[in-house]
């Protein structure tokens, strides 16, 4: 347990970890690429690390140095891991994975920790069926463990029946120019957090394979190629910058974070307008962003079907406003780490604030701050519960973050940096 301690104000120049999502992208595509890529300033998180131990099964080398990584790419050549993929509670991992290893020849058998096994993989299973994967639910359940009987990828037309995990799309994308003929996809339904369908695309052309696509991202032309290697760098992670912006918003302080470019690759760099709507003020600094705040927060009606990982972070701060948030389009909350939705109201809740929930959205009735009190947070073994909500006891004294330690998931050193806050 970790007791936030609070603070009249912050002043801070901060800098984070490098983003999880290019992180992640990066590596498939330098793994997959002809020859040695460097990564300039990944992120080095639990994450990320279950990520690249993985391509390390499949015949990838890849050299960690503390600030730049070497990838050898192999081509596309994948090598049959000895014993199965764990990926602990990495669901952008094991869904860009399962279609690595539908690259390979052999089997794959890819699992994780409980929760993974209770969040939806089939219509990714379903797509990679229409390329030609000999791929099953080992329980049933269209959830991992999942066992691959990998061919390589035929290529061709298929289908993802539902777009509403972005990471089944990209999941798609990235290994589709390795396929044995040019490849087709098609999505069904509408496509939730489209700006990281465009980071997957914008590291896939850096990597030298353009894929053309409709405007809705519904329909995809992927050509057959091969990735490049190259010297890829990484910019400061927007979702955890996304604190350090809300802890200067509630307290009316002042905060910059100096790695976080605009324009972003990231589309939860998309939440720093929103505190802009709310009344902060937003200034370019150099290479990051300044975020001020101001005595007065306004409630807003926002859609924040872009931008599902911010949602724990604008909530907290919708606490602190006046007058009513409205957070529509966030369904897909529910099968994340945990179920965010109910989880972020549970925890407001908690702490005193008026708060609402339906099945795709939820209300918070913002008071200024006024009665909000101390509470013992429940993380729910969820980095991003852990870390917004830290946010809320730099305004309101005995808040207490209980299994702190699964910041390690995305940032490993989350506590040290907030600590400079005070």
């Amino acid at each position: 347990m970790i007791e936030i301690q609070p603070v009249s104000t912050v002043n801070a120049t901060i800098a984070v970890p490098g983003s999880k999502s290019l992180t992640q992208r990066a590596l498939i595509a330098a793994a997959l690429a002809d020859g040695s890529s460097k990564l300039i300033g990944p992120l080095a998180s639990e994450d990320t690390s279950y990520t690249s131990k993985a391509l390390e099964q499949m015949g990838i080398e890849v050299e960690r140095g503390e600030d730049t990584w070497t990838v050898h790419g192999s081509g596309g050549s994948l090598k049959t891991p000895e014993k199965e993929i764990f990926l602990g509670n990495n669901g952008t991992a094991t869904r860009f994975l399962t279609s690595v290893a539908a690259l390979g020849h052999g089997n794959f058998r890819i699992d994780g920790e409980e929760r993974m096994r209770e969040r939806p993989i089939r219509p990714l299973m379903e797509a990679l069926q229409g390329w030609g994967v000999d791929i099953v639910s080992v329980q049933d359940t269209g959830c991992p463990p999942l066992q691959l009987n990998s061919k390589g990828l035929t290529g061709g037309a298929t289908i993802l029946p539902e777009g509403k995990s972005s990471q089944y799309l990209s999941s798609l994308l990235l290994v589709a120019p390795y396929a044995a003929e040019p490849a087709t996809l098609e999505v069904r339904g509408e496509v939730l957090s489209k700006p990281y369908v465009a980071m997957t695309l914008s590291v896939m052309s850096d990597f030298g394979v353009s894929v053309e696509c409709n405007e809705e991202f519904t329909s995809f032309i992927i050509p057959q190629g091969s990735y490049r290697a190259m010297e890829y760098e990484i910019e400061g992670d927007a979702s955890n910058a996304s604190y350090f912006w809300a802890a200067a918003a509630i307290t009316g302080g002042r905060v910059t974070v100096s790695n976080v470019p605009v324009p972003s690759l990231q589309g939860d760099a998309g939440l720093v307008p929103l505190l802009a709507r709310m009344g902060c003020d937003v200034k370019r600094d150099g290479g990051g962003i300044t975020l001020t705040g101001r005595d007065r927060l306004e409630g807003i009606t926002v859609d924040m079907g872009d931008m599902p990982d911010v949602v724990p972070t604008l909530a907290v701060v919708a606490a602190f406003a006046h007058g009513k948030t409205v957070i529509n389009n966030i369904a897909h909350l529910r099968i994340k780490e945990c179920d965010r939705l109910s989880a972020v109201l549970t925890e407001l809740g908690k702490m005193g604030a008026t708060v609402e929930e339906g099945q795709d959205f939820m209300v918070i009735h913002g008071s200024g701050g006024e009665g909000l009190h101390g509470a013992e947070i429940e993380t729910y073994n969820d980095h991003r519960m852990a870390m917004s909500f830290a946010v809320t006891g730099l305004r309101v004294p005995g808040v207490n973050i209980h299994g702190e330690g699964c910041v390690a998931k995305s940032f490993p050193d989350f506590w040290d940096r907030f600590g400079m806050l005070g």
